[in-house]
């Protein structure tokens, strides 16, 4: 509708407002780019995962010739059968999602006790302890000593290794106090006046407020402990009971690529369709470690993306 004065009376008229029609033209020029962007976007997001998936479903020596894009050219299940038959593949599988549960919450939760304490304004000393930490982000002892501190404290060989290290992180520590340090003070008051201890505050009345970058530091954690495979191989490499998922990919890769030779030379004199190579194993393996992950990641992702905003608006 369209509005006009007349001294000082107003008059409605109907139609459409002339700045919204001066305006329309460059709204949908805006909005065809910004649909041709976000379309292009997905296409480049998405391409990498389903090539991935289709050489994974397709026939390694097959694979080999080249020209797999979305579909896969001779359909096999040989090379998930491959990864997942592996010896200790179940053992690794079980090991790495206990160290993903247990790790993410045994994190998440010291993270956000010693971020709180950071985060009161009465506490002594925080800024300076802020600084230490950041540090710690920067310069640490290097692998040696640190492998020597773990066989100290008796960590090597056992399934702790992999939790206990990781327990405190000062980059998670800061993402939480940042956000802790944005809440309102007098929420904190309001509750002290009716004789709440910080125990009360924290349980009943910050963590609700949290769940955002809970739910964005769990995340990192989560996807951290899933992924990791270097600390199997350096603390736990003779323990085959704390081996990991990935760590068994990783030897089941370097061993397909130690025979990817025999498998070409048998593909040249005839042999069977049903052969795995180097490309077609990595691929499965890499579908079968981010698919945990991709599942996960609907659930959290309207907090994650809240937790993304940390520090975007100051009042």
């Amino acid at each position: 509708f369209c509005c006009k004065t007349y001294g000082r009376r107003k008059v409605i008229l109907g139609g459409r407002d002339m700045k919204k029609r001066k305006t329309s033209l460059a709204d949908k020029i805006f909005v065809v780019f910004n649909t041709l962007f976000m379309i292009a976007f997905v296409v480049i997001t998405l391409y990498p995962v389903l090539n991935t998936l289709a050489i994974s479903l397709n026939d390694g020596i097959d694979a080999v010739r080249g020209g797999i894009y979305l579909w896969p050219r001779k359909f096999t299940l040989n090379n998930y059968k491959t990864v997942l038959t592996k010896q200790n593949m179940l053992q690794g599988a079980y090991i790495t999602v206990l160290r993903t549960i247990i790790g993410t919450l045994l994190s998440l939760v010291t993270n956000a006790l010693l971020a709180f304490v950071v985060s009161r304004k009465r506490f002594m000393f925080k800024s300076q302890l802020s600084l230490f930490w950041v540090i710690t982000m920067y310069v640490n002892g290097g692998m040696i000593p640190i492998f020597m501190l773990y066989r100290n404290l008796h960590l090597t060989g056992t399934f702790w290794v992999y939790v206990i290290p990781g327990t405190i992180s000062a980059f998670n520590m800061l993402v939480l106090r940042t956000y802790m340090q944005g809440l309102p003070d007098s929420l904190e008051e309001s509750a002290q006046l009716d004789g709440a201890g910080y125990w009360t505050i924290f349980i009943k009345i910050i963590s609700p407020l949290c769940k955002p970058v809970y739910a964005t530091v769990a995340l990192f954690v989560a996807v951290y402990q899933w992924n990791s495979w270097f600390d199997a191989m350096l603390y736990n490499r003779m323990k085959g009971e704390y081996t990991t998922l990935q760590y068994e990919l990783m030897k089941l890769l370097s061993s397909v690529m130690q025979q990817s030779g025999s498998a070409a030379n048998a593909s040249a004199a005839g042999a069977s369709s049903a052969a795995v190579t180097p490309v077609t194993v990595r691929s499965a393996a890499t579908i079968a470690t981010m698919l945990p992950i991709i599942c996960l990641y609907p659930f959290l992702q309207r907090y994650f993306v809240t937790g993304l905003t940390i520090g975007g608006v100051k009042e």
